[in-house]
C-alpha cells in the first residue's frame, strides 16, 4: 500500500518507480480519485454541521412553544439527515475506489535496484563453493538410481494429478531431516523465534502481504472461503497486523516450517519433469519485523543466513539483486539465491529475500512506537527462504550423486539420518 499523502507531493517520483516497473504512470487517476474523496468528505462533514444546527434549533422552537416552527425544523432536520447518509456514502465510495486502484499498484523499487524488464537484467552479487565435477554424465534428480524408489509420481497423479510427488522411504527421511536442520540453525544459531502457523487464511492476511487482490489465481481457494499459504510469509507478516508494538520488540524474527500451496498459474510446460516446480511444497521461511532504519542492515543478514544453509550443506550457489522487471509485487528489494544443479547444468532458484519497506505494514496497519508517548510509525517487513525444503532435496541429491547410482549426503545431515552419510544405489540409508 502506498502512501497517498506522498503521491500528493510528489506525483511525477511515484510515476517515475511505476515506470521503472514497466506500468503506466497512475497519479493522474489517483489524484482525482483522492479529490473526489476528500470533496465528498468535506460535503458530509458540512451536512453534518447543518444537521447538528437545526438540531439545536429544533430545540429551541420546542422550548418556546413554535409549533409552527418546530415542524418545520424537524422537516429540515429529517432532509438534513438523508443528505448526511448520501454525502457519508459518496464518501466510502470514493474511499473505496481509491483503495482498490492502490492495492493493485507494486511497491517502489529501491534506487540501487538495476533497471530491466526480466531475468536477463538481473545482477550477479558473487558467487560461493566449486560445482563439483564428474566423470560421468550427471543425472537429473529423478533419474538417480538409488532416488528413483523415494520419489512416486506415478501414484501422486494417481491421487492428485500432475505436479505432485510422493516421497517414501530415504528419500522422505532427507527431505525431513533437510527441514529439521534448517530450523536447528535458525532456531538454536540464528535466534529466529520457531513458529507453526496454520496453513488456511482468511481474505485479510493475503491482502495484507500482496497476494491480494491482483494476484488470486496464483493461489488456492476453500470452497468457504479460506486461502491455502503460498508461503508462510503470508501468516508470519500477518501476525503484527493491527497492532503497535514497542520499540524494544523490534526486531521480530520468526521462522516456520510449513506446507506451501500454488496454482503455478502461467507455467504450463515448465519444469514439468520431477519435483522442481510442485503445486504442493516444503518451505523454512524467515520473517523479520524492524524498524525502518534498520530494514537494509536486516536484508543483508537475512541474504546471509539463507546463503549459510547451503554452505554448511556443500552445495554451490549464486546470489543475484533482481532487476525491476523480475522483482515480487511487494518487495522494495530482492535477492535471489540459485543453487547449482548438475543435472541442469545450471544454478536454479532456492531462496527469495526480499525487504519490503513499509508497503505491506500500511497494507496490515502494523505500527511501532519509536519511544513512549512518539506518534506510532508503520514497521518494515522482510520475508525470505530459508530455504525451499524440496529444492534443497534436488540439489544434495544431484550434487551428491555417485557414477554407481548412489549418493554421497552431506555430513551437517548425518545427526539428523543416524549417522548415515550414503543413498545407496537400491535407495537405503548406509
Amino acid at each position: 500500500m502506498h502512501d497517498i499523502r506522498a503521491i500528493r507531493e510528489t506525483p511525477e517520483a511515484f510515476d517515475a518507480a511505476l515506470a521503472r516497473r514497466g506500468l503506466p504512470p497512475a497519479s493522474p487517476d489517483i489524484l482525482r480519485l483522492d479529490a473526489a474523496r476528500r470533496a465528498s468528505i468535506h460535503a458530509a462533514e458540512q451536512a453534518r454541521a447543518e444537521q447538528n444546527a437545526a438540531s439545536k434549533k429544533v430545540g429551541a422552537a420546542k422550548a418556546r412553544g413554535d409549533e409552527e416552527e418546530f415542524e418545520r425544523l424537524r422537516a429540515l432536520m429529517a432532509e438534513k439527515k438523508a443528505e448526511l447518509a448520501a454525502k457519508e456514502e459518496d464518501a466510502r465510495a470514493e474511499d473505496a475506489r481509491l483503495h482498490d486502484l492502490l492495492m493493485t499498484l507494486p511497491n517502489r523499487p529501491l534506487a540501487d535496484v538495476p533497471d530491466g524488464d526480466d531475468e536477463d537484467a538481473n545482477v550477479e552479487l558473487h558467487r560461493r563453493g566449486t560445482p563439483p565435477e564428474f566423470d560421468f554424465t550427471p543425472s537429473e534428480h529423478f533419474e538417480i538410481a538409488g532416488v528413483a524408489p523415494g520419489l512416486d509420481f506415478a501414484t501422486a497423479a494417481k491421487l492428485s494429478g500432475a505436479r505432485f510427488v510422493l516421497m517414501r522411504g530415504a528419500v522422505a527421511r532427507i527431505h525431513r531431516a533437510l527441514a529439521q536442520f534448517m530450523l536447528d540453525v535458525h532456531v538454536n544459531e540464528n535466534g529466529l523465534s520457531e513458529t507453526s502457523t496454520p496453513v488456511l487464511v482468511r481474505d485479510e492476511a493475503m491482502e495484507g502481504t500482496g497476494q491480494l487482490p491482483k494476484f488470486g489465481d496464483d493461489s488456492y481457494r476453500t470452497t468457504n472461503g479460506w486461502w491455502l499459504i503460498p508461503t508462510s510469509e503470508v501468516t508470519l507478516t500477518n501476525t503484527v497486523a493491527g497492532d503497535i508494538l514497542d520499540a524494544d520488540d523490534l526486531p521480530l524474527r520468526m521462522a516456520a516450517h510449513t506446507l506451501c500451496f500454488r496454482s503455478e498459474a502461467g507455467s504450463a510446460g515448465k519444469d514439468t519433469a520431477g519435483m522442481l516446480r510442485q503445486h504442493q511444497f516444503e518451505k523454512v521461511e524467515m520473517v523479520s519485523i524492524t524498524a525502518p532504519e534498520t530494514s537494509l542492515d536486516e536484508h543483508a543478514r537475512m541474504t546471509r543466513l539463507a546463503e549459510d544453509i547451503l554452505d554448511r550443506l556443500g552445495l554451490a550457489y549464486r546470489t543475484v539483486v533482481l532487476c525491476t522487471g523480475d522483482m515480487g509485487f511487494a518487495a522494495q528489494k530482492t535477492h535471489d539465491i540459485e543453487v547449482w544443479l548438475p543435472g541442469q547444468n545450471a544454478y536454479r532458484e532456492i531462496s527469495s529475500v526480499s525487504v519490503c519497506g513499509d508497503f505491506q505494514a500500511r497494507r496490515m496497519n502494523a505500527r511501532y512506537r519509536p519511544e513512549e508517548g512518539a506518534k506510532p510509525e508503520f514497521v518494515h517487513t522482510l520475508n525470505g527462504s530459508g530455504l525451499a525444503v524440496g529444492r534443497c532435496l534436488i540439489a544434495v541429491l544431484e550434487n551428491g550423486q555417485q557414477a554407481d547410482g548412489s549418493v554421497r549426503l552431506p555430513e551437517a545431515l548425518a545427526p539428523y539420518l543416524g549417522g548415515r552419510t550414503r543413498l545407496s544405489a537400491e535407495g537405503e540409508l548406509v
